[in-house]
């Protein structure tokens, strides 16, 4: 973030992830600005749940002028929206802003093309859908165009500087022209047996084929879930697959989170989301068709 007096607000989406805003509300606070000012929200329209492009655009042509950075979620992690990131930094960067993407549900679920879609940086977990565990080190993405830029400000660490000489250890720090320079440190080496692993499996099977039957394995459950016609469930996640990766956002009406407790209970592993909604995610390397055939099964039985 490069903020000025003039140009130093950063839009979030109204329901990002907890972690983003406590993120954003600390940057702004370390800079010298007061978050209730300068977080704004990308809001849903009133009485919807899924974020509209039209709105961001409106909104950035509103105080896009005062605007320094767009933190916006790839993958909702609530409703499970999948957003056009190409737009998003094309609507960014018409106004001088900066583009980062929140990729923690998107990497290994949705393909984003990255370097195409023209965004500044994305970063990620790799506990999700890369398989790493929790506690498991975490990726970045910086555009090229910023790769030379040597003026950009950061707080550097040792494992960022120059490969060649990194162990003569020099006072003068010297970037890696990629996103390694803005490592801080060396990553720990235990977890990174098991994303190892787990991406070698990634570049065997592709993403192109994960995605294909991520698409359909989906589409399969929302086919499921949909004949039931239970009023008491709906499914707030994007019909459009290209909307949505492998996750569905079941909304419970009156929700007290018992039908949560009884899938689990059942064997049934999903996630629940305060207020009212169950995230359940198909997820195409290991779950199969019965596997999903099944779980609607069960959920039959308890609605």
């Amino acid at each position: 973030m490069e903020p000025t007096k003039t140009k130093f607000k950063i839009v979030i989406e109204s329901d990002a992830f907890p972690s983003d805003r406590y993120a954003v509300e600390t940057q702004l606070q370390f800079h010298g600005f007061d978050p209730t000012e300068s977080l704004i929200e990308w809001l849903p329209r009133k009485g919807e749940t899924l974020l509209n492009i039209d709105d961001l655009e409106s909104l950035l042509e509103m105080q896009g002028d005062e605007i320094a950075l767009l933190l916006i979620g790839g993958v909702n992690y609530y409703t499970g929206q999948s957003l056009d990131l190409k737009k998003i930094a094309e609507l960014g960067h018409q106004k001088g802003c900066k583009v980062g993407i929140d990729l923690a549900h998107g990497v290994g679920n949705i393909q984003p093309n990255l370097h195409e879609s023209g965004v500044d940086f994305a970063a990620w977990c790799t506990y999700k859908y890369l398989n790493s565990g929790p506690g498991s080190l975490s990726g970045l993405f910086v555009h090229e165009k910023h790769a030379q830029r040597k003026d950009l400000p950061r707080f550097a660490g040792w494992w960022g500087h120059n490969k060649e000489d990194r162990f003569t250890m020099p006072d003068d720090f010297v970037p890696i022209t990629t996103a390694e320079g803005w490592q801080l440190s060396n990553p720990p080496i235990l977890s990174m047996a098991a994303i190892k692993a787990s991406l070698e499996l990634f570049k065997e099977v592709g993403m192109s084929a994960l995605r294909k039957k991520s698409i359909q394995l989906t589409g399969y459950m929302e086919y499921l879930i949909l004949e039931l016609q239970n009023e008491n469930i709906s499914i707030i996640t994007p019909k459009d697959p290209e909307q949505r990766g492998c996750q569905l956002s079941i909304k419970v009406k009156n929700a007290n989170k018992s039908l949560h407790t009884k899938l689990t209970e059942a064997h049934v592993i999903t996630d629940w989301r305060t207020p009212d909604v169950i995230r359940c995610a198909p997820v195409p390397f290991y779950n199969s068709f019965e596997d999903v055939f099944r779980m609607v099964e069960k959920l039959k039985e308890l609605v």
